[in-house]
């Protein structure tokens, strides 16, 4: 189902998806409330809604389209500002899977082969993760799941104990992020945390706000040669890559402008393997939800270097592209569901029960 206000646009992606030969458009709406009653009766496996529409907008009908149709998945789409990323940020925390930025221009919009394949390619993959698990495990509100014995026992598998956690995520990562840092409690100030999350400028900046006020650490986009702190979040800037460096003695920010690695900018595996090379053992790595390979190879790296990779499991994932490519590549240290992913570290780290 297709909800926009505008025609244009509503036409546009219906003739996308039928010369694709993978979908079918089963219905589409102009407002909220019509996309509400559509839900109810259609139920479709997929819902593109934009954010801003006249009356009842996107941020406001998603909760009760959800309960509406509880097995639908939500791709948000919006134009970017800085308002709209806070709005898409708070979607993904409802429920939404993933969130597309629109070209600002009407041409930009018809004219742009890239923003047609990613549009396509999204819809795809959140196609075939459908029916494999539930959509809603990432849930930050859900009470905490104590890790089971035997499966996330970390401690035999690095030979000190991290300070430095690396985390890459994408598709469903907002939420699936936002949750593992909140079950780490007090162990977060043990740690200096870089994050990447792929998501285009200004949406990094709104995540990180979202998690300084969520989780209550300080977390922000770090500026290039900034010296690292303990018991702070640093998230990639959009657009930008972020990895680590050593200047006199100190790990530093390294945020750069190269070119995208395997499409993507940022990269985990910029990220992963100059964690490798500057931290080893001293790092953990988390690879979370989300489509493609990125941090396959970095995930590599860290396991030659000594230090330990944790892939989130299938089952509690949205989108199982990144975790799995490194679990059948053998890189993982151990796989984890997204409600133990926390206490593991905790224990590992130490910091709050479990310690």
């Amino acid at each position: 189902m297709i909800v926009d206000d505008s025609v244009v646009v509503r036409g546009l992606f219906a003739r996308w998806l039928g010369e694709s030969g993978k979908f079918n458009v089963v219905a589409v709406a102009g407002d909220g409330e019509m996309a509400i009653e559509h839900a109810a009766r259609y139920h479709p496996d997929i819902v593109v809604l934009d954010i801003d529409m006249p009356g009842l907008d996107g941020v406001a009908a998603l909760p009760r389209l959800v309960k509406e149709s509880p097995g639908s998945a939500v791709l948000m789409t919006t134009t970017l500002t800085e308002r709209n990323a806070r709005l898409a940020l708070q979607c993904m925390t409802m429920g939404a899977v993933d969130v597309l930025p629109k070209p600002e221009s009407r041409s930009g919009l018809t004219l742009s082969l890239d923003f047609r394949s990613e549009f396509l390619g999204k819809l795809t993959s959140i196609e075939q993760s459908r029916g494999r698990h539930a959509l809603v495990e990432a849930e930050p509100s859900m009470p905490h799941t104590p890790p089971p014995v035997g499966v996330v026992d970390l401690k035999p598998l690095v030979s000190v104990v991290p300070r430095y956690l690396v985390i890459g995520a994408s598709t469903g990562g907002p939420r699936a992020v936002a949750r593992v840092l909140a079950d780490l409690g007090e162990a977060v100030h043990n740690l200096t945390t870089l994050v990447v999350q792929h998501m285009p400028p200004l949406f990094t900046a709104s995540f990180a706000d979202q998690i300084a006020t969520q989780i209550g650490v300080p977390a922000r986009e770090p500026y290039d040669g900034e010296r690292l702190a303990r018991g702070t979040v640093y998230i990639a800037p959009g657009g930008r890559h972020l990895g680590i460096e050593r200047k006199l003695g100190h790990i530093v920010a390294n945020v750069s402008d190269g070119p995208p690695v395997r499409f993507c900018r940022p990269a985990v595996d910029v990220l992963f393997n100059e964690a490798a090379r500057h931290l080893g053992p001293a790092a953990l790595a988390l690879v979370m939800t989300g489509m493609g390979s990125d941090g396959t190879e970095g995930a590599a790296a860290l396991r030659r270097a000594g230090a330990a990779v944790i892939a989130q499991d299938e089952a509690s994932s949205t989108i199982w592209g990144m975790p799995g490519s490194v679990v059948r590549a053998r890189h993982a240290s151990a796989v984890i569901s997204l409600g133990s992913i926390g206490p593991a570290i905790r224990a590992l780290v130490g910091g709050g029960h479990g310690a």
